[in-house]
């Protein structure tokens, strides 16, 4: 019996860059068969009228946020109430807290009375539970891991103590003297962090990307995709809380509240953007959480980055005085999930890099508040024209597009040349204490301790 040509499944996710990659899995998945299986991806930001003429010949697997289904729904370019037989939700616990709650509830009036429903969230909170009921009717769940973290002999957890300045000293002399090695993942509380800390870097010419939700969505892929082809080494990006809550708003605690963006900051941010979950970092080698995370879930999911698969991997976390309760709050919760996943102390005696402190506090000096504003604008400017005016250009030239890098100089700080190279007579002593004691595991790729 052939059946007629009919959206059969719905894949609902809170980003673009999710939908994205879902969409390249399916197709991978279903390389063997894909004339029989079409799989379209409308979570990008084109005109509804762009996208009709896909939907049009019904692709047996949609893949969208909820807002853009919802609108395709509305403009009668997909019409599913007698067709639908799976309906997909991944990352659930993302899609009310991203503002999706009202379009999610919409979009079910326009499914059929009976469909196959799967929801998948990597944690159980309060969304998820009035996701599940809205949603599923009797379910059977399934939890597909013991653990939420690697054990101990594929995943090393540090914890270091320091203040705000003791960080920045701390993350120069990690990446300058190669103490730490292969592709990094560096986590900060908020956007203009990102950027502090990239001028910061560029005093000693250490080159880092930013991620950030203001950028456009094809920057924002253009930079994963490049990381993970090797271009980069460094990416500082802030998660997912940090972008769906009020910049100096209290944090809600585990599971608890629902964060949601004013409407100031959805027009300044793309809601439908997470960089700690969701998007598929490949072959990451280190976390390092710069500022430490506000919760436990966003701690396994910014060290999730790494030690994926059988790979191993580092996690070094640096925690001040005033993050000292989340700490405890982070280890708890570990040591009763894995007794062998905990936190380990960092054995670095700060007192041997008291020489680059006058150096750190020299780039510091040219890191204002100003600079980090003209920064942060100057690169949306940049990734804007990127994004728009070489669109075209790109998609005709895409071997051109791997000269686009995203690590370049800002320069909007003052730079001052002489922290460009480590002198020698810091350079010698300091490389030589520390690799010896450090870099066991970096045969691997890692940082490592003795």
């Amino acid at each position: 019996i052939v059946r007629e040509q009919d959206v059969r499944a719905l894949v609902l996710v809170p980003t673009k860059e999710l939908g994205q990659q879902v969409q390249n899995m399916m197709r991978k998945l279903a390389a063997f068969c894909s004339r029989d299986v079409r799989v379209a991806d409308i979570s990008g930001k084109a005109d509804l009228s762009a996208q009709r003429p896909i939907l049009m010949e019904k692709p047996d697997v949609v893949v969208g946020t909820p807002s853009r289904v919802l609108a395709h729904l509305n403009a009668q370019n997909l019409v599913l109430h007698s067709t639908l037989e799976m309906l997909v939700v991944d990352e659930a616990d993302l899609l009310f807290s991203f503002g999706f709650e009202a379009d999610l509830k919409n979009l079910l009036c326009h499914l059929p009375k009976i469909y196959q429903s799967f929801l998948m969230s990597a944690t159980f909170t309060e969304d998820v539970q009035a996701l599940k009921e809205l949603l599923l009717h009797n379910p059977v769940i399934l939890k597909l891991q013991g653990s939420q973290l690697p054990g101990g002999s594929q995943l090393q957890q540090y914890s270091i103590k320091c203040e705000e300045e003791d960080k920045f000293l701390l993350i120069y002399t990690l990446l300058r003297l190669r103490l730490v090695q292969g592709k990094t993942l560096v986590f900060v509380g908020a956007v203009d962090r990102c950027y502090r800390l990239k001028l910061f870097l560029e005093q000693f010419s250490i080159p880092a990307c930013v991620l950030n939700s203001e950028l456009p969505v094809q920057s924002r892929c253009h930079i994963i995709t490049q990381f993970n082809q090797g271009f980069y080494d460094y990416i500082i990006a802030t998660d997912e809380q940090s972008l769906s809550a009020p910049a100096g708003a209290a944090q809600t605690s585990e599971g608890k509240g629902k964060r949601k963006a004013t409407e100031k900051e959805a027009k300044s941010k793309d809601k439908e953007y997470g960089v700690s979950r969701g998007v598929d970092f490949q072959n990451v080698s280190n976390v390092i959480n710069f500022d430490f995370p506000t919760t436990v879930d966003s701690y396994i999911h910014r060290v999730g980055r790494t030690a994926r698969a059988d790979n191993p991997g580092t996690a070094l976390s640096f925690v001040s005085s005033t993050e000292t309760a989340l700490l405890t709050e982070v280890e708890e919760a570990l040591m009763g999930d894995n007794a062998d996943c905990v936190l380990k102390p960092y054995q670095f005696k700060m007192e041997e890099i008291e020489g680059f402190r006058y150096r750190c506090r020299d780039a510091m000096r040219s890191v204002t508040k100003q600079a980090v504003r003209e920064a942060r604008l100057k690169e949306i400017k940049q990734e804007l024209l990127n994004s728009e005016k070489l669109k075209t250009y790109f998609e005709d030239n895409p071997r051109d597009l791997q000269l686009l890098r995203h690590d370049k100089d800002l320069h909007p700080a003052v730079v001052k040349p002489h922290l460009k190279n480590v002198p020698e007579y810091l350079g010698k002593t300091h490389t030589h204490t520390h690799t010896h004691t450090h870099t066991r595991r970096n045969r691997k790729g890692k940082a490592g301790q003795s």
